[in-house]
């Protein structure tokens, strides 16, 4: 058994709020700068460098990458040989969300009622998603994120018989309907399986994933491709002023689900695909 303070959550959610608020991880910032490559529409070439530029400038005076900054959505796996002492865990979380964005200056976006509208004032609460796992470790991942994109986002709750061109055309339509409002280039989280809300969370993890790498599952690595290059082929592009470039990946998630459902949700992540991960 391992004891953990539950005030090293709080310091390391902390610090990881004003980190990702401020530089993206290394693979959404290679496929920002390899994307400027691959597009073919001087308009977009010239939004990406200024997407790219905007990057630079926000790691070095330490400027949010983007006046959103987001919910703050929190994924924790704890170990099942850790003790937590201390505070209450929901309580060191949103603490650490409350410094991280009061110490880092950044934008308080979360109201206390979704009808009143009143603002909070500090960022909580966070959405927090808890997950026991083998180990004595906690391994915590921050995923700041913004209203732009996450509108845009649907859920689809398909026939069996719908198969893998209605998943596919789905996915499709919600990218289509998105348009210019998701600022892309997006990143497109798919979850796909279990239930109505567990299709909803898988989509949210996908966004997670390494831009670049694939499923496992040899149908659904071969979906992620297609995907990608039909939603490159809508012309909806950098900013959403035409162009070739505009999704940078397509994770999917897959999950069993009842003989009789195919829920499939489809979460949009606009450039600015913050997620940071720490274990303690």
């Amino acid at each position: 058994m391992r004891i953990v303070n539950t005030g090293e959550i709080t310091d390391s959610i902390r610090e990881m709020c004003i980190r990702i608020n401020h530089e993206l991880s290394g693979d959404m910032k290679k496929a920002l700068k390899d994307a400027v490559e691959k597009e073919e529409s001087d308009i977009g070439k010239q939004i990406l460098c200024q997407l790219n530029e905007n990057l630079d400038i926000a790691k070095e005076e330490m400027i949010p990458i983007c006046q959103d900054t987001g919910m703050a959505v929190v994924f924790l796996e704890i170990g099942q040989d850790v003790h937590l002492e201390g505070a209450l865990l929901e309580d060191a979380v949103n603490e650490g969300v409350r410094q991280g964005y009061k110490e880092g200056y950044l934008r308080k976006s979360v109201v206390a009622d979704p009808l009143i509208r009143n603002n909070t004032n500090d960022n909580t609460p966070a959405v927090i998603h808890y997950e026991i796992v083998a180990g004595d470790k906690v391994r915590i991942t921050l995923a700041p994120k913004g209203f732009g994109s996450e509108n845009m986002s649907k859920v689809f709750m398909l026939k069996p018989s719908d198969g893998i061109e209605g998943v596919k055309a789905s996915i499709l339509s919600a990218v289509k309907d998105a348009g210019p409002n998701a600022c892309p280039p997006i990143v497109v989280g798919v979850g796909l399986g279990g239930t109505f809300e567990k299709c909803a969370l898988l989509a949210k993890k996908a966004l997670l994933r390494e831009v670049g790498s694939h499923s496992a599952t040899e149908y659904v690595k071969q979906m992620e491709t297609e995907l990608l290059e039909e939603i490159n082929s809508l012309g909806i592009g950098p900013g959403g002023l035409g162009g070739r470039v505009t999704a940078l990946a397509v994770n999917i998630e897959t999950y069993p689900t009842h003989i009789a459902g195919l829920p499939l949700a489809v979460n949009i992540c606009c450039h600015v695909n913050r997620h940071i991960t720490k274990t303690i």
